[in-house]
């Protein structure tokens, strides 16, 4: 059953009639964005349940502003757009003013250094873990996190050198204590 969605069809169809957002197509879309978009919103917020609200959110969106076909990495990145715009959207608010721990799993596979990468994003601001986070793991550059952001590039490149240079010294102790 197609709905009247004018979005991307992963499948490879090219035809008007095809551009139509079926279940399949939605699933696809979902599959290959769902989980990392997800763990940038739990890394950024810092809670599970923001990042449940936001995540739906961002799909609720998506569909109901009907954008027109694109590939798979501009859809990504409108996504990433979409709920980076929320996540702003309340932070503006202060909803979100509490940050309890993170449970979920970390960068890497050397749970020592997974908690300190945890202890130090939790202890970054939510702006400085999302500018990290498209930074270096969604790796986008300059211009795209400004794009996601709503940022001027000046901007991105002024604020990620802040916050990697937070987030370095924040680690450094940890290092120095373990080393």
């Amino acid at each position: 059953m197609n709905v009247a969605y004018t979005i991307p069809n992963f499948a490879g169809a090219h035809a008007e009639e095809d551009l139509l957002m079926d279940e399949r197509d939605f699933q696809i879309l979902y599959d290959r964005t769902a989980r990392p978009l997800w763990a940038y919103l739990i890394r950024v917020s810092g809670r599970k349940d923001v990042a449940d609200d936001v995540m739906q959110e961002t799909f609720c969106r998506f569909l109901a502003r009907k954008p027109q076909a694109m590939d798979e990495q501009s859809t990504r990145k409108y996504l990433f757009r979409i709920a980076s715009n929320l996540l702003n959207d309340r932070w503006r608010r202060k909803e979100d003013a509490e940050q309890p721990e993170i449970e979920e799993a970390g960068f890497s596979r050397d749970v020592d250094a997974r908690l300190d990468v945890q202890r130090t994003m939790q202890q970054l601001k939510p702006r400085e873990r999302q500018l990290l986070w498209l930074a270096y793991v969604e790796e986008m550059n300059h211009a795209e996190i400004a794009a996601t952001t709503g940022l001027s590039t000046l901007s991105i490149r002024m604020l990620l050198f802040r916050a990697r240079r937070k987030a370095a010294g924040l680690l450094r102790p940890a290092i120095m204590v373990k080393g």
